[in-house]
This record gives C-alpha cells, sequence and structure tokens, in this order.
C-alpha cells in the first residue's frame, strides 16, 4: 500500500535520535525520544503546542524530564522509602517506576492512514532488579485527523500474575495554574494535607507543593483549557481511574495525569492491575484539542 501523501515521519538528533511524525492535513505533529523512555517531547495539534519541555532536563541523561509526557509503569507515583514488599522480599523502585527511565526499542514506522510508530520495552536486568517480572511494553502513537493516542499493550511473560500500575505524566503548556476541569469528579486527594475534599471542577494549583488526585470519576476523560480559546480532552480507558493534577511554582505547566491506581500501590495493594501469565492488558489514551 502505498504511503498517505498527507503523513511523513522523519528522523532527526537533537542530543538524541528523535522522530517526528506529521498530520500535513491538519497541522498537527508530535515528536518521540525512544532512548530517553520512550518519550513525546512535543506534540502540537492543529498547530498548537501543547507540552511544555525543560530542555535541560531532556538533554541530561541523568536528570529526570521536566515536560512532555513520560510513561509511568510499573507504578505511578512514590513509595514510602522507595521501597515495597512482594511475596515477602524487599525490592527499591524510584519514583514513576522503570519504563521512564528505559530505552527503548523502535519496531516500525507507518504512514498509511495515519502517521504511527510502534515502540517496545522489554524487561531485562535492571527492571527485574526493581520489579521482579519478565514483561513486554508495546505501545504505538498514532497520530490521525488532528489527534494523537497511544495504544498500550502490557504483556506478562512471567509464569505468575504480574502487578502493574499504569499512567502518563503529561506536562501541558497551560496560561493558568488555576483551572476549571470538565469532569464528573466530585471529590479529590489533596496530598498537601492528606485529606479528601470535595471537588467542583475549579483547583486553584498556584501555591501548592504537592499534588492532588480526583478520585471518584466515572467517565473516562477530562476536559481543560490550555488557551484562552482551546481546551484539550483527554480520553482514555477506563482502568484510568484517577487523575493527578500538579505544578511546580514558576513553571508555566500543568500536569493533568491519568493513573490506574495512587502512590503506594505495590505496598498497600490498592486499584492494581493484575495480568495473568501470558495474557495482555490493553489500554489507550487520547489527546485532541477542541475550539
Amino acid at each position: 500500500m502505498a504511503a498517505n501523501a498527507n503523513y511523513e515521519v522523519r528522523t532527526y538528533s537533537d542530543g538524541y535520535p528523535l522522530y517526528e511524525l506529521k498530520d500535513l492535513g491538519t497541522n498537527s505533529s508530535f515528536v518521540i525520544c525512544p532512548e530517553r523512555g520512550g518519550i513525546v517531547i512535543s506534540c502540537r495539534l492543529r498547530g498548537q503546542e501543547l507540552f511544555y519541555l525543560d530542555r535541560d532536563t531532556f538533554l541530561n541523561p541523568q536528570a529526570n524530564i521536566r515536560g512532555g509526557n513520560p510513561v509511568l509503569f510499573p507504578i505511578c507515583g512514590q513509595l514510602v522509602n522507595g521501597q515495597y514488599e512482594w511475596n515477602g522480599r524487599t525490592y527499591r523502585m524510584n519514583n514513576h517506576g522503570v519504563a521512564r527511565t528505559s530505552p527503548w526499542e523502535v519496531l516500525n514506522t507507518d504512514t498509511d492512514d495515519s502517521a504511527s510508530i510502534t515502540l517496545a520495552l522489554q524487561s531485562n536486568e535492571e527492571t527485574l532488579a526493581a520489579f521482579p517480572f519478565k514483561f513486554e511494553l508495546r505501545f504505538t502513537y498514532r497520530l490521525k485527523d488532528g489527534a494523537l493516542s497511544i495504544e498500550q499493550q502490557y504483556i506478562n511473560k512471567s509464569q505468575e500474575d504480574m502487578p502493574m500500575v499504569a499512567g502518563f505524566h503529561p506536562y501541558f503548556a497551560t496560561e493558568s495554574k488555576n483551572l476549571n476541569y470538565r469532569t464528573d469528579a466530585t471529590r479529590l486527594l489533596d496530598y498537601n494535607d492528606k485529606s479528601e475534599k470535595a471537588f467542583d471542577g475549579y483547583l486553584q494549583l498556584e501555591g501548592m507543593a504537592e499534588s492532588a488526585a480526583l478520585l471518584d470519576a466515572k467517565k473516562p476523560e477530562i476536559v481543560f483549557p490550555l488557551s484562552q480559546d482551546r481546551n484539550i480532552r483527554l480520553s482514555y480507558s477506563e482502568q484510568f481511574r484517577y487523575v493527578v493534577l500538579w505544578t511546580v511554582e514558576d513553571k508555566p505547566f500543568v500536569c493533568v495525569e491519568p493513573w490506574t491506581a495512587l502512590n503506594e500501590a505495590l505496598n498497600d495493594k490498592k486499584g492494581l492491575l493484575m495480568v495473568a501469565p501470558g495474557e495482555t492488558l490493553n489500554l489507550e489514551l487520547n489527546f485532541a484539542l477542541e475550539g
């Protein structure tokens, strides 16, 4: 099948090998860096950039990247003292897991009816030391009709059920930190004082040192303003039961993060997704602009 002239994939280098995928008909594109955790560092939909990126942290291989859309697996958030216990053994794991700090492999790219790239991450000695399960992740990032989707496969290659949490940590380049969110969530967990509170759709992140998690949404989507005349719509698989909201003072971003479970899930065993041996869990996350 011939490639579609509306879609393009190109490779170039900027500190690391990068792939840029374009949807020319809608002036949309994204840039992904397989070597740095399979992170999307830029996503431009219908001519507008969605993501903030601290370029210095991206170029520094020892730094956690502040910006783009980091992949969180097999935990989201933190573990107390950076450790958890499983089957009587104690393991150490850094914040947000092993996927965002591992190099991913490019399996293929395609421009037939969309611009897509499929990346894979296989468990290895380093991941097994922190998470004692053999796995393979396969993510297809697809740009079509001015929207970006991330089609995810979590494959358990172990001989026992694999516990996991999935999530993303997108840094949105918003004009304000104090936003109204369209969601049916009515409760949030404020990590600043560790208390549950009523939520009416508005949250003032300015001045908050820690994050807040929306707890009880039934509809798997959230909409919020990117600029005065455009909103972002995130939609996702129903397993993403929580959305975590976070920012850093004096930095022009707000993180709106779909998670399948909260902090400490590998310790408190709450909300874990269990993947049977040889089975695959399929999830999806979509980014679109309104307005």
